[in-house]
């Protein structure tokens, strides 16, 4: 089926193909129909917000389709991107199990469907399937591993050249495309929001990757990066 922003809709996660390559969706079929009754499916535009950061958690949301921006901002108004999450991620999951307020905002990047699980449904979830648990354990895991590389990142990298290499080569991994002679990277953050992930701003961004494109490591083409060179794009992103 179709939805109104054009994109595919899975209508059960049951007969959802995909589900055995995603960490919480691949549950056990009881689980699994336990899910299907608790959760609100809905298909939302590119721009609309999920939930804030400190707002009171109302439940988990579970992205399906598209994918969702998550940031966090300083007390004085800067703004930190803190990663784009894709289908199969589980959003507002620490803040549901604990109570305490989301920690980001969740924005979509672009069209989107998401399945929506109200806090007390979803506690109760957990209390009546072990395994369920584990796939939550295992998922609040990768958070804290994946948390745990972006600091590393953020906090060893020397200068903005090397965050931005670290991040076009982590894009064109997680695409899939990374094997290829010359992998694609589409961006589908500004200039400003690229700044935000690495922490610098929109001016050093749009020099350093007029750079790149002058020492022919890539090629733009219109909204996407073809990475030309990628032993150098490496040796950028690994200078310690």
């Amino acid at each position: 089926m179709t939805s109104p922003y054009g994109m595919e809709i899975v209508e059960s996660c049951v007969n959802c193909k995909l589900r055995a390559d995603r960490i919480f969706c691949d549950l056990p079929a009881s689980a699994l129909q336990a899910f299907e009754k608790l959760k609100y499916a809905t298909a939302y535009p590119q721009g609309a917000v999920l939930f804030m950061e400190h707002q009171e958690p109302r439940g988990i949301y579970v992205i399906c389709g598209g994918s969702v921006k998550l940031s966090a901002t300083a007390s004085h108004g800067k703004t930190m991107i803190v990663k784009i999450a894709q289908p199969g991620e589980v959003l507002g999951l620490s803040a549901t199990v604990s109570g305490r307020p989301y920690e980001m905002t969740a924005v979509t990047l672009d069209p989107c469907q998401v399945s929506f699980i109200k806090r007390q449904d979803f506690l109760r979830f957990l209390q009546d399937d072990v395994q369920v648990c584990f796939k939550v354990a295992e998922q609040l895991s990768e958070k804290y591993h994946a948390v745990c590389n972006e600091v590393r990142s953020l906090g060893l990298s020397h200068s903005a050249s090397e965050k931005l290499a670290k991040l076009l080569l982590e894009w064109s991994s997680k695409n899939g495309e990374f094997s290829k002679l010359e992998p694609r990277v589409k961006l589908r953050l500004t200039h400003e929001e690229i700044g935000q992930m690495i922490g610098t701003s929109r001016e050093t961004v749009t020099r350093l990757l007029a750079n790149l494109k002058k020492r022919q490591i890539v090629d733009a083409r219109g909204s996407t990066l073809v990475i030309r060179d990628q032993a150098a794009l490496r040796e950028m992103a690994n200078r310690n």
